[in-house]
């Protein structure tokens, strides 16, 4: 009896060993009983253990669909095409920046794409201007700025010149159209750094999804070259060794260019292991009238943003587009069935998604309004030089682009 009662004693001090120091167990539990917390005192700690215990958090919002990401960025690449206006390009980049900052997710390394685009564009830019200071351009000026000794050129490379006088019309003439093609590079860079490529990858249709496949590995390309570079140079750093500079760009450039090859040869392994490639038997009669459809489609889609693009074809610009785009969604409709392929969890187009891509949309279409109804306030004027304006409802349409940072929520530090 006393061996029993020793080894249940026993028993009882290794199911409830000691506390830590400041710690009181739970009322009403064995371990509060076996230390002689008094009845009272266990109902007070009950109360203060009870009224300390956490909430349960709600549901997480899933992201926004990375399509509507993509329809915001070019829609926003589209009202860039309609102004060579440097105040309203420079808003426009002001915008893309501002939700990039807000809206991305800092822990994916595609995040970080977008300083690497904004520096692609601004060498963009550079490279324009010292073209036209080499090459010379069309736009006749009167303020000359400097010369340039003129190389003479034969006679079959008439229309040419390297060299010459360099006047500040062509100069202002060649940073107006740098700027809005810097612009773009800017807004696909923000599509690069709000999207998941792999997301985006699993949300095209059947049909495109070779082609997505190849221009998703393409995206992703930049993003983890972006991510290596930085890690390479950090680690260089640490060690002691110069990161910039030729040596250091090819003892940097080396280890990059091999990691991008295992990870090519890695992804290739894993399409292989995943059946990639994988196509079902259709008739050839869906076959034929899929690639009429899809080709048409885009064909007529050309057509229509060249219409829209130029003055002349305004007319019949919009409906030839909306003929096109309907062609190739049913070519794709039908092209779907060559791919047979399930989707897990598949992301959805909610209420967000509407609103980030409206937001987008409604400044594309703004902006050629205001293309088409004030021109010059859009396109300022070079010869004679004049200073550039900002247009009030054109820069209030702008602003609807930061709709995005009002919708999404932030991601908590």
């Amino acid at each position: 009896m006393r061996e029993r009662h020793s080894a249940g004693r026993w028993g009882l001090v290794a199911q409830f060993p000691a506390p830590l120091k400041g710690h009181v167990p739970a009322a009403g539990s064995r371990a509060a009983g076996a230390m002689g917390v008094p009845p009272l005192e266990r109902s007070r700690e009950w109360g203060r253990v009870g009224a300390a215990a956490p909430r349960k958090r709600g549901r997480v919002k899933p992201p926004v669909h990375p399509g509507a990401w993509w329809l915001w960025s070019l829609s926003l690449g589209v009202a860039a095409s309609r102004t060579t206006n440097p105040l309203l390009l420079a808003l426009l980049v002001t915008v893309t920046a501002y939700v990039v900052a807000v809206c991305r997710t800092r822990s994916a390394p595609w995040s970080r794409s977008y300083a690497a685009f904004a520096r692609l564009a601004l060498a963009v830019l550079l490279v324009r201007l010292a073209f036209t200071v080499v090459l010379g351009s069309p736009v006749p000026g009167a303020h000359t700025l400097f010369a340039l000794p003129e190389v003479p050129l034969p006679h079959w490379a008439q229309g040419i010149r390297l060299g010459g006088r360099v006047t500040a019309e062509a100069l202002v003439f060649a940073l107006y159209d740098g700027l809005r093609i810097a612009t773009l590079l800017v807004c696909v860079g923000a599509a690069n750094a709000l999207a998941s490529p792999a997301r985006l990858l699993k949300s095209l249709p059947g049909a495109l999804y070779e082609l997505g496949v190849a221009v998703v590995v393409a995206l992703t390309f930049a993003p983890h070259l972006v991510a290596d570079v930085q890690r390479l140079r950090a680690a260089r750093r640490l060690r002691g060794r110069p990161d910039s500079g030729i040596r250091g760009l090819l003892q940097v450039g080396l280890p990059v260019l091999e990691g991008a090859l295992e990870r090519s040869v890695a992804l290739a392994a894993a399409m292989d292991a995943r059946g990639y490639g994988r196509s079902a038997d259709v008739p050839d009669r869906v076959r034929r009238t899929t690639a009429a459809l899809t080709l048409g489609g885009l064909l007529g889609i050309c057509a229509g943003l060249y219409g829209l693009l130029t003055t002349e074809g305004g007319g019949y610009g919009l409906p030839v587009l909306l003929a096109g785009a309907a062609a190739a969604l049913a070519g794709l409709r039908l092209g779907g069935r060559r791919s047979p392929r399930t989707r897990y969890r598949p992301d959805p187009w909610d209420a967000r998604a509407w609103l980030v891509s409206g937001a987008g949309a409604a400044v594309a279409a703004l902006l050629t309004l205001a293309s088409v109804r004030a021109p010059d306030a859009l396109h300022p004027g070079v010869v004679p030089l004049v200073a550039p304006t900002l247009p009030l409802w054109p820069a209030a349409a702008v602003l609807l682009g930061l709709l995005p940072a009002l919708v999404v929520p932030k991601e908590p530090s």
